[in-house]
């Protein structure tokens, strides 16, 4: 852990641009254009998270991420990427952004987590269909006739996959936990906690070169 420590701290405070890294080391992908990765204003830390409703891995490892969220009370910055070969994702995506814009994140988050927690039981847009009109009953949710209707919610998930290949997103997945100086990609979703810690020690430290207060 020290090790750890002290080598995120040599590496990312000896530039003011954001630093990369990854956990494991040297395992993370070549992004494009890493500038986005910051925290939301107000935070030191946060994670980012692209992630594909339709995608196992993410079944998996986005319940972890929004666990450790609420255990550091760290900000989770949800981009949605879904992929084209996946049948229902999309639909799924725009599901959630519009329950997220018209009722509230908090319930859009519901959405998401129950779509990956039942991926086993969708396996079609029928599939989702039938789900989604369920959901929002037991839920005590409206159900538009047409979903979007505007089309402000396709294309929101559509800003968001553009905003991952502009970052340079290769897997779903995709896992940042990121601060004002570096950020840190999660190859291994086991390390995601150890990483917060890190992020968290150094976002308290003062950058080397400008002097802490003096004790009075």
């Amino acid at each position: 852990m020290k090790r750890l420590l002290a080598a995120v701290l040599f590496v990312g405070a000896g530039v003011f641009a954001h630093a990369q890294f990854s956990a494991p080391p040297n395992q993370g992908d070549r992004l494009r254009d890493a500038s986005p990765l910051k925290p939301p204003v107000g935070a030191k830390v946060a994670i980012w998270e692209f992630d594909d409703l339709e995608c196992p891995a993410c079944a998996h490892e986005i319940p972890i991420v929004h666990a450790a969220a609420e255990r550091y009370k760290i900000p989770v910055v949800h981009h949605d990427y879904p992929w084209n070969f996946h049948v229902w994702s999309f639909e799924a995506a725009v599901t959630a952004r519009y329950l997220q814009d018209s009722v509230s994140p908090r319930v859009a988050n519901e959405f998401r987590r129950d779509v990956l927690a039942n991926q086993n039981m969708i396996s079609s847009r029928e599939d989702l269909s039938q789900f989604t009109r369920q959901w929002f009953q037991t839920h005590g949710q409206s159900m538009p006739f047409v979903m979007d209707a505007s089309g402000n919610c396709k294309n929101e998930v559509n800003a968001d996959h553009a905003l991952g290949d502009r970052i340079g997103v290769r897997r779903t997945p995709c896992i940042f936990v990121v601060t004002d100086r570096s950020w840190t990609q999660i190859v291994d979703i086991n390390q995601l906690y150890r990483t917060i810690d890190v992020a968290l020690a150094q976002s308290a430290a003062p950058p080397i070169g400008l002097p802490g207060k003096k004790k009075q």
